[in-house]
This record gives structure tokens, sequence and C-alpha cells, in this order.
């Protein structure tokens, strides 16, 4: 044995910003490639936390697993019917200072992708305005050390190997090829020699597979005090390298010892040759291809042209394989299409094969869905049943045995079939990324002999869908991307919660969301009295902006409901842009007609600062300073316009104390008031009275504030007239008379 020859390689992420958990798409997700024969992966998973008096000691989760994002339920939700899941392997850092690191070390990794993902605790619901939160910020970066061996013996069939080993620091690696369509693997250890220790017991332990943190990835068996002993698997996985790893349980004592492996291939499908009559086959009905050029997937194969497979023979009687189309539609969703059609032909002696491609990462950000329904009109007997089993890397194949469908490395998923249950569905969110394989067989539990020849069709179905469902009726499908990989989760709406919407533990009622729809827009009709006194003070300008305002306020939040009482009119985001545009464009107008200006000054200003007010809110209508820096501006131009009247005049302005006690004061106390609940007090769970509270406030405020109208005008804009001639009004600043 020559010693194995070690590398090291790193990998690092950027760091991310962490969010507080309230759907998947707060978690920061992170996708790591393990390359082949790495025998030792050590992830340092970093978190640094930003300085601040609101920064807090929080536990970080972390969640880590292999072949797909893992899945997660941080908030204890209920997932919905007929789905299965294994949670992901996580762990909790706690940072308490700056900086925290957790390592974490996995021994014979898996190959290929491994997903981490990371969030903050339950989100409390507070909506923090953009720039008026003093939020801690927390950081997350995950960094990979591997170190692998690029020269692991090859174990083969029916070929020993002598190993040498040393101690539990120096384990021996070898690894062995599954080809398709096995059935059986044993490995073999036997003939120990140990220096300085007499007697042939294995001094061993023996770990067949590589670990990817979910149970059963791993078989490991003692062979302590035993001169042999044996690890067998049943139904390994094809088209796979396994690792096998050999410990000493001796320091700094040399073991030698013989390896070997025996495989058992199973029956295969007959043999359709390498071009036989494979273009007799093929049906130009096809709905899967058309054109010249397009190509289908069929199992492993890709056959181009505007044809379809017709169904392959079957071979022998112990295994019955369908061919499949694979169609990818869209961004993870794929439609999985059986050759010949969705009924399948199940029979009691030998099991049904149809084999689902899911190599590629890509198609792991989806949910894979499949809908069984038994054809009841062709059952020979009805006292038989068809059991399914559904399992990734290799096939459960002794259905008539037993119903654990469990393989060598992994636990399938089983369905079952009968005259009383003819229908039966599976969903599986976030699938690993390996070959899939549906098993179907016909068992008769009370007397096999009778239901010999007893054969059944079953309706498949099975697709690749982004979301369970489409996220029912309160719930949006959204697709997420952390850098190139994309992948797609629910977002909840009205209360409601859990993979695909439907845990309503926590839902509002019909009378909550009406009200608090009826509330966000109903309040917005309080603009009326400023639209009133606005005409009446012959502001049509201003009255026209709170018109503007109103109309795409109420329509807005009609259509930002959560629930299902929702109206949109247009577009949601041309909607709301309008409705952020409307309600800064109508400070910024009402702000600058208390600056009294003449008419061509304010409505330059008035255009000037609208055309600005657009460009700020299609940057970023929540940006703090796009709203704050507008205001500010005409907050400091009426103020140097009041100061100039003052001086002038040498005298305060506005002039009457009646001014100040009854309308500005009021007004200017309203609007704080109002905002002040627009900025500190909205929560999830209030927001349809806090934010109606604030639709009241600021058209309140803005009766008080606008100023009484010009001088010489009357009431509603109409002219005032004395004996046939139409006074002019004085342009000239001093002769106005401001009350």
């Amino acid at each position: 044995m020559i010693d194995l020859t070690y590398l090291s390689n790193f990998y690092c992420k950027t760091p991310q910003k962490l969010s507080m958990y309230s759907w998947y798409g707060s978690v920061r997700l992170y996708h790591f490639r393990v390359p082949e024969d790495s025998v030792l992966v050590c992830w340092h998973l970093t978190v640094t936390r930003g300085s601040g008096s609101s920064c807090g000691n929080h536990n970080i989760s972390i969640y880590i697993r292999s072949g797909a994002p893992p899945v997660i339920n941080p908030i204890d939700t209920a997932f919905p019917n007929e789905t299965a899941f294994l949670l992901a392997y996580n762990l909790t850092a706690s940072i308490s200072s700056g900086q925290n690191t957790t390592i974490f070390n996995v021994s014979n990794p898996e190959p290929g992708d491994w997903f981490i993902a990371a969030h903050l605790p339950k989100d409390n619901g507070k909506i923090e305005q953009k720039g008026f939160s003093s939020m801690c910020s927390y950081f997350f970066q995950p960094q990979m050390f591997v170190r692998r061996v690029i020269d692991m013996p090859i174990l083969e069939s029916k070929a020993p190997l002598l190993q040498t080993v040393s101690s539990p620091e120096k384990p021996a690696f070898l690894k062995f090829f599954v080809p398709d369509y096995s059935t059986h693997l044993i490995f073999h250890v036997w003939g120990c020699s140990t220096e300085g220790v007499e007697g042939a017991d294995c001094p061993l332990i023996i770990t067949v597979g590589s670990t990817s943190l979910q149970p059963f990835s791993v078989r490991t068996v003692n062979c302590t005090g035993m001169t042999s002993c044996a690890v067998r698997l049943l139904t390994p996985p094809w088209e796979t390298w396994i690792r096998i790893t050999v410990e000493s349980i001796y320091v700094n004592l040399t073991t030698t010892f013989s390896v070997s492996a025996n495989l058992t291939v199973g029956c295969k499908p007959k043999s359709v040759g390498l071009i036989g009559d494979f273009l007799a086959k093929l049906n130009t009905n096809s709905n899967c291809v058309s054109g010249a050029n397009n190509s289908a997937v069929v199992g492993n194969t890709t056959m181009s042209g505007n044809t379809s497979l017709m169904l392959e023979p079957f071979g022998n009687e112990c295994l019955r394989t369908y061919s499949v189309f694979k169609e990818e539609l869209d961004v993870v969703s794929v439609q999985f299409s059986v050759i010949g059609g969705p009924n399948l032909i199940v029979l009691t002696q030998a099991p049904t094969l149809i084999p689902l491609d899911l190599t590629s990462f890509a198609d792991t950000g989806g949910t894979l869905n499949l809908h069984l329904k038994l054809n009841q009109t062709n059952m020979t007997n009805g006292n038989v049943s068809v059991v399914a089993c559904l399992a990734a890397k290799s096939p459960f194949l002794a259905l008539n045995t037993t119903q654990s469908c469990r393989t060598a490395f992994s636990q399938g998923y089983s369905l079952n079939l009968n005259v009383t249950s003819p229908k039966a569905a599976l969903r599986l969110p976030f699938p690993e990324a390996a070959m899939w394989y549906l098993t179907l067989q016909v068992l008769c539990p009370d007397n096999a002999s009778d239901c010999a020849n007893v054969s059944s069709t079953v309706m498949t179905s099975v697709y690749l869908s982004a979301c369970i469902d489409e996220c029912g009726t309160y719930g949006e499908c959204r697709l997420l991307r952390s850098y190139s990989y994309l992948y797609a989760s629910c977002v909840c709406k009205a209360g409601w919660s859990g993979w695909g919407c439907t845990d309503g533990s926590t839902a509002q009622t019909y009378a909550r969301q009406l009200v608090a729809a009826l509330l966000l827009t109903l309040s917005n009709l309080s603009f009326i009295p400023p639209i009133i006194v606005a005409l009446h003070r012959c502001y049509f300008a201003e009255a026209s902006v709170y018109l503007f305002t109103m109309f795409f306020s109420t329509f807005y939040h009609a259509c930002d409901q959560p629930g299902v009482t929702v109206m949109c009119i247009m577009d949601y985001d041309t909607l709301q842009y309008c409705d952020f545009l409307g309600s800064l464009t109508s400070i910024w107008v009402t702000i600058l007609c208390m600056s009294r200006f003449k008419d061509i000054y304010k409505y330059t200003l008035f255009m000037l600062g609208a055309l600005i007010i657009a460009m700020s809110m299609q940057l970023d209508r929540r940006g703090m300073w796009n709203m704050l820096g507008p205001i500010l501006f005409a907050l400091l131009v009426m103020v140097l316009a009041w100061v100039y009247r003052g001086v002038k005049r040498r005298q305060c302005y506005p002039t009457t104390w009646k001014r100040w006690v009854f309308f500005l004061i009021p007004g200017i106390a309203i609007a704080i008031i109002g905002l002040c609940v627009y900025v500190f007090t909205e929560t999830d769970e209030n927001y349809f009275y806090t934010h109606s509270i604030w639709h009241i406030m600021v058209a309140s405020s803005v009766v008080f504030l606008l100023p009484p109208r010009e001088y010489q005008k009357e009431p509603w804009g109409c002219s005032r007239k004395f004996c046939g001639y139409q006074i002019c009004k004085n342009e000239k600043e001093e002769l106005y008379t401001v009350t």
C-alpha cells in the first residue's frame, strides 16, 4: 500500500446581511460544491455584529443540507397535506460580541452540491421605515475548507486488495463504482494482522457511504473481536461511487487486512441495440417536441427530431421499465411524461420502474409532485392493492416482500392504492439532486396464489412546480435567487403561514380583512375637506394634487390588501408609485403654498419639485432622504420667505396671533403626531388602523396649514366686480393684507 496524497481547497462566499425570519425569502442561502474524493470538509461560519445601542445578543439559526436547499420550519407551522419532508440539520450560533466563528466538520462528505442557510430569530412584525430605524446589522459569511485524496484506490468486484492502516487519524480510503440495476453489494474484510498483537482479530471499524447529515447516509460496522466481517447493502445507489473507510482502534500500531467486494446485478431491460428499430418506433404525434432541431430527454438519453419514443421492450419478467420524457417548461418547472401515455400497467409478477431525472441542481429549487390514480374499471381482483415507492439514487424493488421503501442509504416514500382509496399524492419540497425512481407493484395481502396474474392500470402524473399549489388563495409564489441559483418559496398573507400558506391557525377572519380594507381606503376620504378648502381659497393646483393623492391612495390600499378583499384597477406597482408620488407632492405644494410666493414663482417650483420627486420615487420610493429632501428644501424656502417678509415689514410673519394659535400650531402638531404614528408605531398587526390614522392626520393638517385666500379674490375663484368693472389685483407685494 502506498501513502495517499492529500490536497486542500478553499472556498469563500461574500458576507450577506441577515434578516429576521418571516418566510423563506428572509433566509440567506449559500451554495457550495464539494469535489469528488473529499474526505473532510470544514466550514467556518462567521457572524459579524454591527455596533450600536440597538445591537443585542441574538441566536443565529444555521441549516446545512446536501443535494438541495434546506427544508426548515423555525416557527413550527403546519405543512400542506400529502407533503413529505425531512427537516435539515441545524445548529445555533450565539453572538454576544463583535464577531463569532463556528467551526463545523464533516468527515467523508457526500460529493456534489451543499447548501447553507442562515437567518435571525422570528420577525416581531414591526414595520421599520427606511432610514428612520436604527436596527443593528448582522452579517453571515461561510467559508469551506476541503481535504481530498487524488489517488484513492479503486476496489473492483471480486478483486481483493491488501490495505494497511496504522491509527484512527490515518484511515484507509477506497471507492467502488456501482452500475445500474445492481441489487446487492457486500464488502468483506478478512485476514487481519496487527503488528505486535497476537491473534487474527480485526481491530477495525468499517464505514460505507458518504455523510449527507441525513439518516441512513452511512453504514458502520465494528469488526473488533472478529476474524472477519462484512457490510451488506440492499439496492445500493446506482451509477455512483461508494466510499469505504477503514479505521483502526489502535494508535501507532499497523494493521494489514484484505478487503473485497461482491456485486450482484439484477435483471436488466431488454437491449434495443445501438440503432435497431429505433426510427421505426418514433411517433410523429408527440406533443413534447416539434421542429427539426428540438430534443427531449428519455431516461438518460437525449433524442433529437420531431419524434416520440414508443414503449420499450420489458425484457424478462423481473422488472418492467418505462421511459420518460423530461420537458423543461420554465424555471423550476418540469413535466415528466411517460412514453406511451400516463396509464401504466402494473403486475404482480414484477415491479414497474419509472426513472425521473433530477440530477441537475437547477431542479432542486421547486417541489416534486406525484399523483397516482387507480383505474377501478379494469380491476380483475377487488382485494388487491397497488404499492408504490419513490426513492432517490436507487429504486426499491422488494415491494412484494416488504413495504419499508428503504434502500441502502436513504428512506423512500411509500404510497398505497386500493378500491376504497383509489387516489394518492405526494409532494416533496426541494427534492435532492439525484436520479429518482418510482416503482409500483400489485400486491395481494390475503392469498398471493389468488392473484398470480392480476394486473391493474394506474394513471401517473409527475411534475416539478415552483411552489405547492401556487401557494393557494392566501399566498404568492415568488422566485428567489442566490448568486446564480434560482429557487421558489411562498410568501403568505392575511395571517396564513406554512410552506404552502395552508396553516390558518393565525389567519385573519373575513370580517377583519373587510374592516382593514374599508379603513385603509375610506380614510382617504379625509382629503375631501382639504380639496374643498383649497377650491374655496382659489388654490386650484393644490386641490388637483390632493385629488390625485386621494384617488391613488384609495385604490393602492384596495389593491394592497393581504386577503381576499382585494381590488386592483391597474398594475400594483403603478398604484404604489402614484400613491407615493402624490403623497410627497401634496406635502411639497402645501408648504410652498404657505410661503405665499408670486404665482409665477410658485408654479415654477411646483413643476420643478414634481419632476424631481417623480425621479426620486423611481430611484427609491422608500428612501428616507428621497422623502425628506424635498420636504426640508420646501421648509427652508418657506422659512426664508417668512423671514424676508418679517424683516421687510419689521414685524412677525404671519402677523396675527390668531393665525398662529388657531391654524399654524394645531396644523403642525397634527402633522407631527401623524408622522410619529407612521414612523414609530406601525406593525403588521395594527397597520390597518395606524396607517388610517396617518391618512386622517395628514389630511387634517392640510386644512389648518393652507393659507387664507389671496386678497381681492372671491371664494371659489369668482372675481369681484363693481359697477360692471373688474377690480384688478395689485401685484405689488407690499399692498397684500395677510390675516
